[in-house]
């Protein structure tokens, strides 16, 4: 049998994020071949995830990043089961590699992710399950957005639980922060009214109609009262429009507008938990 050191198990270690003693038994049982170890780790992972498929994973990890041009951004969550696990730095820090590589590949989606490799070795699925078995938690990611444009800002929200990228129309990086935590905080529906369906429009007018309705309004003024409020949802619902929240006398279409002339935002994506 080969002598296993605390070198290769400090090694296997580092590679997997395994425990010691977990470490130390796959090398003992792969008779010291690293890449069996690894294997058995892996195994292990799987076996793990089987029993916790049913679980429920509503804690995490939200990161948004932009690129180094500030031309592409990119949201991920990378969710587990428990607030303990999901405040962990390796989780955060894991999250955060999740993140990289959807910034470096830029798959078209989830699944495309989750097909990409992780550190040449395994697909970022195969990571997960191997992460499942070293924590005892299911993991997966529940989220995937991207965003491209002239320049991109990023915002993640204090522990981690919320995020959010925008793309403006050209480069200004401290409005596209500005810009990206109003789109965190206010939780807009739309980038500005053109943007909302008609479905949603529709469905926001038969609130408001049979609002007026029960507060006693005659019919001839319902429409017209319905509009103004209308106006109103797309004010406090719309990016551009809504009150720029470092300055209510401000939209942010005008704080934009003030920063450089005919800035604007183009898009913008936002991800939390649970969403």
């Amino acid at each position: 049998m080969s002598k296993i050191t605390a070198a290769d198990v400090n090694k296997l270690r580092k590679q997997t994020g395994a425990g010691m003693m977990d470490c130390k038994n796959a090398l003992v049982e792969a008779n010291g071949d690293f890449e069996a170890a690894i294997d058995i780790l892996r195994k292990k992972g799987q076996k793990i995830a089987a029993k916790r498929a049913d679980r429920e994973a509503t804690e995490g990890a939200v990161i948004a990043k932009a690129s180094a041009d500030n031309k592409r951004g990119v949201i991920i969550s990378l969710n587990c089961e428990t607030d303990f696990v999901a405040k962990n730095d390796s989780f955060v820090e894991l999250a955060n590699r999740m993140a990289d590589i959807a910034l470096e590949n830029f798959p078209a989606t989830l699944e495309d992710l989750l097909s990409s490799t992780f550190d040449g070795s395994m697909t970022v699925a195969d990571k997960l399950t191997e992460q499942t078995g070293v924590i005892g938690e299911k993991l997966e990611l529940g989220a995937f957005e991207k965003i491209e444009g002239e320049f991109i800002g990023s915002y993640i929200h204090a522990g981690n639980k919320l995020a959010s990228v925008v793309s403006l129309s050209g480069e200004a990086a401290e409005a596209a922060k500005d810009v990206a935590m109003q789109a965190a905080a206010m939780n807009p529906v739309a980038l500005d009214r053109s943007s909302v369906t008609q479905e949603a429009i529709d469905r926001e007018m038969d609130i408001i109609r049979d609002q007026i309705r029960q507060e006693g309004k005659p019919e001839d003024m319902v429409e017209k009262i319905a509009q103004g409020k209308l106006n109103k949802f797309f004010k406090e619902n719309t990016l551009v429009d809504q009150d720029f929240i470092k300055d209510s006398k401000l939209s942010v279409s005008k704080y934009l507008d003030g920063v450089e002339k005919g800035l604007t935002v183009t898009g913008f994506k936002r991800v939390g938990l649970g969403m």
